[in-house]
């Protein structure tokens, strides 16, 4: 049971049940105080000229002096048929000066306050209008009142109170037995009631938490495909919402760990391989020209120096996009942008490769259109992601084969850059993966495209942060096309 209690639902129900009694007790003692106003209201309604009348049969006894005696003998008539009523004669101060009521019974106050009185006779407020009870101080009750001149000189009042002690034990037995009795038995069948709906509406509520809580603790054991049903819209179904979102968020986050590594894991084996065999080559000629040292011809000397600082810078360069890559990927690198021409740098470029495009049977060719915007971009590393660019394309060309370097400018001032090549083309599975780093389409790493596969991954980096971005068309056999988006840009433009 203590456990019951613990629960959202235990903890709901307790407390919607305690707020039920509380506004059942509330409820009963507001029923029982409009009850008692209505009573009032109606009686003093209803004897409202009972004093007047009294008054009426009284003068003649009291029209010379106060005898107490023959006022009594009528007033005792009076009672026997009205039974509920105390009678009181007040001066014009309002003290007693005569009551009659049931015997034995003291009276406990010398005066009756006036202002109730005056209001009643002079019909200024509402009715019920409530004075003081002499027999019980600090008491209020309905009452009806008169003028009367009591004597030769005496212009006092007739004060009757219309509840006398007599009166309210019976109606204090009765309201005890049966007003009393129909309201708590009013008030339970509705409590009962209300506490049952109330308790199925809360199951049924607090139902789509636990539905909820069940999803969460799947999704907490593993199973990162637990998603919460929704079928409504509102606070619950946007927390299940919500939810949902953020356990696709984290499910993509684990997947791209898990990518990641992946990649990590193949980086190690493609830098370990990349780096083992210009380290083997070296440590091999090093190995040669110490035993050879003596008998080394100057020629063979030269050839194998040379093939060292091919290896050497080959090893440099891995480090240098390592490094290069991971100043990108830290946002270590801004650019400093500028405006430029790029039809310029594309020819600067070109001609730097162009001795490894004739070495490779490579045609390069440009075509840009004279007349085109400056671009507005970092001259240094757009002239990084070209040339990688360029640099894969003559790679991958087949011989006697062409790479175009082209531009074309759109209506919303943006400029592309395209360098295509006559290469073997791109399987359409290598196509979403080619820009991820490390990944190589050729599993081989031959001597002819060997490389970590860092090339693309940096040039995307590039665009990245140039808030632009890089992408492929490619069909086998037929070549790939890579391109890029620049802002152009116009004097006087910020």
């Amino acid at each position: 049971m203590k456990g019951f209690f613990k629960t959202f639902y235990g903890k709901l129900s307790a407390l919607f049940l305690i707020l039920l009694l509380v506004m059942g007790t509330v409820q009963i003692l507001i029923t029982i105080n409009s009850w008692k106003e209505y009573y009032n209201e109606a009686d003093q309604k209803l004897n409202q000229r009972l004093a007047q009348d009294m008054a009426n049969e009284l003068k003649p006894l009291v029209k010379d002096s106060l005898n107490i005696d023959a006022v009594h003998h009528s007033i005792h008539y009076m009672m026997v048929m009205n039974p509920k009523v105390e009678i009181y004669l007040l001066d014009g101060q309002g003290k007693i000066l005569a009551f009659f009521a049931e015997p034995d019974k003291k009276v406990k106050s010398t005066h009756v306050g006036l202002n109730a009185v005056k209001s009643f006779l002079t019909k200024s407020e509402q009715l019920p209008i409530l004075g003081d009870d002499p027999r019980n101080p600090g008491v209020t009750k309905p009452f009806s009142a008169a003028r009367l001149t009591i004597g030769p000189d005496i212009d006092g009042y007739l004060y009757i109170i219309l509840g006398s002690e007599q009166f309210d034990m019976a109606i204090n037995n009765t309201r005890e037995s049966y007003v009393a009795a129909t309201i708590a038995k009013g008030l339970l069948i509705t409590l009962v009631f209300t506490a049952l709906l109330g308790l199925l509406i809360f199951a049924f509520l607090t139902k789509r938490l636990r539905e909820m809580t069940k999803v969460v603790e799947n999704f907490k054991k593993g199973i990162y495909k637990a998603r919460i049903a929704v079928k409504s819209h509102d606070e619950i179904a946007n927390l299940g919402i919500t939810f949902n979102t953020m356990a696709e968020t984290i499910e993509a986050n684990i997947d791209e760990l898990k990518k990641t590594d992946t990649l990590r894991r193949e980086l190690i084996a493609n830098v370990s391989h990349d780096l083992r065999s210009p380290l083997a080559s070296v440590r091999g000629y090093l190995e040669t020209i110490q035993m050879k040292d003596k008998t080394l011809s100057g020629e063979e000397r030269a050839r194998y120096i040379n093939i060292l600082l091919d290896s050497t810078n080959g090893l440099e360069r891995l480090v240098e996009q390592l490094f290069e890559l991971s100043k990108l990927d830290a946002r270590q690198i801004e650019p400093t942008c500028e405006p430029f021409l790029l039809k310029e740098m594309v020819y600067d470029v070109m001609m730097k490769f162009k001795p490894r495009a004739d070495n490779a049977a490579v045609r390069l060719k440009v075509d840009i259109p004279d007349g085109l915007p400056q671009v507005y971009a970092d001259v240094g590393l757009i002239e990084r992601v070209l040339s990688n660019l360029i640099e894969n394309a003559i790679k991958y060309s087949v011989q006697n084969g062409t790479v175009i370097i082209s531009t074309d400018k759109s209506d919303n001032e943006i400029i592309r850059v395209r360098v295509q090549d006559s290469g073997p083309g791109i399987k359409q599975d290598d196509i979403p993966f080619i820009f991820e780093r490390f990944y190589r389409v050729d599993k081989s790493r031959s001597g002819k495209t060997g490389g970590t596969g860092l090339g693309l991954a940096i040039a995307k980096k590039i665009m990245e942060i140039h808030n632009s971005t890089i992408s492929v068309v490619s069909e086998l056999n037929k070549g790939s096309t890579f391109s890029f988006n620049l802002q152009a840009w116009h004097p006087g433009k910020a």
